[in-house]
């Protein structure tokens, strides 16, 4: 076990980000982020999406280690 990341993770201020998803909820987190059903045709474009949506969260620069302690990517 990494003694730092164990220590941060049991000390430090800040949270996990669980970006995973499931096929089937996949469709209301796009909701919740605006994207409607109708905007994207079939699951491929739909999983498109979401990854585009992981990829601005986690390249943003507030995507860091003074805030989030982990990250869950499934």
């Amino acid at each position: 076990m990494n003694e730092l990341q164990f220590s941060k993770v049991k000390n430090a201020e800040g949270f996990i980000a669980a970006l995973d998803q499931s096929g089937g909820s996949t469709p209301k987190a796009l909701k919740l982020y605006g994207i409607q059903d109708g905007a994207y045709s079939g699951d491929e474009e739909m999983f498109d999406l979401v990854h585009a949506m992981r990829t601005r969260i986690i390249t943003s620069p507030s995507f860091n280690g003074d805030r989030i302690l982990g990250s869950i990517l499934f």
